[in-house]
């Protein structure tokens, strides 16, 4: 039997980066507010990563027509896409992408 690889889990939580509280739904891997991940999961719901570090956001990438956020890991350096939710804020999309254009 294969194993699935995907676990729908719905759960809040309190950003650990920006404090502020977010509302899942079973999808939700970042904060909205400042688009910070935290590093718990191998599989996609699973929580069975033992890193526990914060992901901060570093690029936005377009793949198949889809947008995401590219997070590395601050504590291991870990790289994982995100798809971008439709309540992420746009001002911080937009500040990373300025500060990348800058860093040339």
């Amino acid at each position: 039997m294969k194993k699935q690889l995907f676990t729908k889990y719905i759960e809040d939580f309190t950003c650990e980066n920006c404090g502020e509280f977010v509302k899942g739904n079973g999808f939700t891997n970042h904060c909205p507010k400042c688009l910070y991940s935290k590093h718990v999961d191998i599989n996609p719901g699973d929580r069975d990563n033992p890193c526990k570090g914060l992901m901060k956001p570093t690029d936005f990438i377009k793949k198949n027509g889809k947008e995401y956020i590219l997070h590395e890991c601050i504590k291991c350096g870990t790289q994982k896409l995100n798809k971008i939710s439709e309540n992420d804020s746009m001002d911080v999309i937009y500040e990373i992408l300025k500060n990348k254009a800058f860093k040339g």
